[in-house]
């Protein structure tokens, strides 16, 4: 049994002391990586999720009561229901806590096939129902606001870089980990307008990047001090490696509080600008969908319901019934 299978590997015992040591870490990154593979998984993504989801899920099932849970009653789905409850009263959102039971599942099926465990009580566990999201982007004046150049940009490297890369997500709609995956072979500059971008899942796409993001790009260029293998990362950071996107993420956080930006202001946020103001200046949503790299339409519909107003306003100027003199569709609450 599972049970017996941890006994007998030392898991017990790391459980009871809070799992101290790497072995279990180890173990849920396999999971991740090697037992489930994915390509969309980034090794950022890995570390994330055994920090946030699986780490604190295997401490909670099997290292509070790992006896009873694993030996006593094995197959008993009212643990896990029990824990996910625990979760949800702790404040965590119902996303994160679908994201746990799928890390849980994840974890016992690789038990179960490499190592004869067995257990199927995280399985007969429904996922929480997750509430539908709806994208936040920034105004049009507060993205002009960050993204706009200084002269810093003009004449230091990484001001140069920060802004090539912000101009990167809101101009072209790049995720951060697109932006910072490019290599210098596909640099975008003043010879080239399209830019090739590898997506989730390694899917390629083709995008367009504005004349100032080009300029960024070629300032970046001239003043970044390291040498640019052709098949390297383009962004570097301070001591020449492959450029973090932590150190982005920080950047933006200083914008914040220096330009008064809300919270929600994000380096993915301008990716959700990017779709929103094309979408508001009348851009189809099948290229929205394409620009973005969405596999689904539905995952791109999402920004309709951010510019609700625009939609109905179109809807109301076009509708046959306009004609006849009948009043607006829009109704205002």
């Amino acid at each position: 049994t599972l049970g017996n299978y941890i006994e007998q590997s030392g898991i017990a015992k790391q459980a009871k002391v809070a799992m101290s040591g790497d072995d279990m870490r180890e173990g849920m990154i396999a999971v991740l990586s090697v037992k489930v593979p994915d390509p969309s998984f980034s090794s950022q993504t890995k570390e994330k999720l055994v920090s946030s989801e699986v780490r604190p899920a295997v401490e909670a099932v099997i290292g509070q009561k790992l006896e009873e849970f694993l030996q006593e009653r094995p197959n008993e789905a009212r643990a896990i229901r029990a824990f996910m409850a625990s979760r949800r009263r702790a404040g965590v959102e119902g996303r994160s806590v679908a994201r746990t039971l799928s890390a849980l599942r994840h974890w016992f099926r690789w038990m179960e096939g490499d190592r004869g465990g067995r257990n199927r009580a995280v399985f007969a566990v429904a996922s929480p129902k997750v509430a539908h999201g709806v994208p936040r982007p920034l105004t049009r004046e507060k993205a002009a606001l960050l993204v706009a150049d200084t002269m810093a940009a003009q004449l230091d490297w990484i001001e140069a870089r920060d802004l090539a890369v912000l101009l990167l997500l809101y101009g072209s709609g790049l995720r951060i980990s697109e932006a910072l995956g490019i290599v210098r072979r596909d640099a975008p500059t003043s010879q080239r307008e399209v830019l090739r971008v590898v997506g989730k899942g390694g899917k390629e796409r083709m995008t367009p990047v504005l004349p100032v993001a080009r300029a960024a790009i070629d300032r970046y260029l001239r003043l970044c001090p390291y040498s640019l293998d052709p098949d390297e990362a383009m962004f570097r950071g301070a001591k020449g490696g492959p450029l973090s996107p932590r150190l982005i993420q920080l950047v933006v956080e200083r914008a914040r509080t220096a330009l008064g930006l809300p919270e929600t202001a994000t380096p993915h946020a301008l990716r959700h600008s990017f779709a929103t103001h094309l979408l508001s200046a009348g851009a189809d949503l099948r290229q929205i969908q394409e620009l973005l790299g969405h596999a689904s339409l539905s995952t791109t519909q999402v920004y309709t319901e951010v510019d609700r107003d625009r939609l109905l306003a179109v809807y109301d100027a076009a509708h046959p019934r306009k004609s006849d003199g009948s009043s607006s569709f829009i109704h205002h609450d």
